[in-house]
């Protein structure tokens, strides 16, 4: 009889609490690049997203690679990041349900003022690599199977190059580390335009070779198959990249810059 008297004292308090959580928005796990992070694009875009939706987003940053990682371990509920061939293999391996691509800007090569490589100018990104092999100065790679990891490597590749001996650097940071280090070795990396402006007012580097189709960097978001991982948040998800189609969301990212600059171009579906 105690214990009866007991629970239905304590229903109130359940219900109360039933009732606070339900009036809560919902939680969205996103794990997004870096890039999108240290720009300080979703410093401005994430109260907007959050409050047309009435959601709350955790956000993780980190590396494409951690952040398809996670996804393919259904810790999270959608995934943007930028490494298409990467993502595509993603979505085909049953991990994703489609791609979305909603924004681009390009990747440039930065380096130290007296560009002791000769490259300066340039356009052709494996031909700016290969005379930065072939004067053997110092090069840092993120290392960290990131999108901006990926896309050097592709360069390497084209190069017909194995980036290997003292003067390459894989230092495992993220983009704003990785430029750090860059600056106090003097050395040359490759970094996203986004990141660059971003970072470049406190960086003794200078942005050397851009331009070419090989630099194109776009940014795809990825909702995590609820098939595959039924307790992923697969509406609030999909509501998110619906948000990124509307004109809404085209206007912030078209209007965010650094000095004037703009840092993402929005995609129209």
């Amino acid at each position: 009889m105690k214990r009866y008297f007991a629970n239905l004292l304590c229903l109130p308090v359940l219900l109360l609490s039933a009732l606070a959580t339900a009036g809560e928005p919902a939680l969205v796990r996103m794990a997004t690049t870096t890039s999108t992070e240290n720009s300080g694009l979703f410093t401005v875009i994430q109260p907007v997203f959050e409050q047309a939706l009435d959601i709350r987003v955790h956000v993780i940053a980190v590396g494409t690679g951690k952040a398809l990682e996670l996804g393919r371990r259904g810790d999270v509920d959608v995934i943007l990041v930028h490494a298409r061939e990467a993502e595509e293999a993603f979505v085909k391996d049953g991990y994703g349900l489609a791609r979305h691509e909603i924004m681009y800007n390009d990747f440039v090569i930065v380096g130290p003022p007296g560009d002791p490589a000769g490259v300066r100018g340039m356009r052709d990104a494996a031909k700016a690599f290969a005379t930065i092999a072939e004067s053997a100065e110092i090069f840092v790679s993120r290392g960290d199977e990131s999108g901006t990891h990926k896309k050097e490597n592709t360069i390497w590749q084209k190069a017909a190059i194995l980036p290997q001996g003292g003067w390459y650097r894989q230092v495992g940071q993220g983009m704003g580390k990785t430029l750090q280090i860059a600056g106090e070795l003097a050395a040359y990396t490759l970094v996203d335009r986004g990141t660059w402006l971003a970072y470049r007012a406190n960086s003794p580097l200078q942005l050397l070779v851009s331009g070419g189709a090989d630099m194109k960097n776009s940014y795809g978001i990825i909702a995590v198959s609820p098939e595959r991982f039924p307790d992923v948040n697969y509406a609030a998800a999909q509501r998110l990249i619906d948000w990124f189609a509307t004109p809404e969301a085209h206007a912030i990212i078209a209007g965010y810059s650094v000095d004037g600059e703009q840092l993402f171009y929005p995609v129209a579906k």
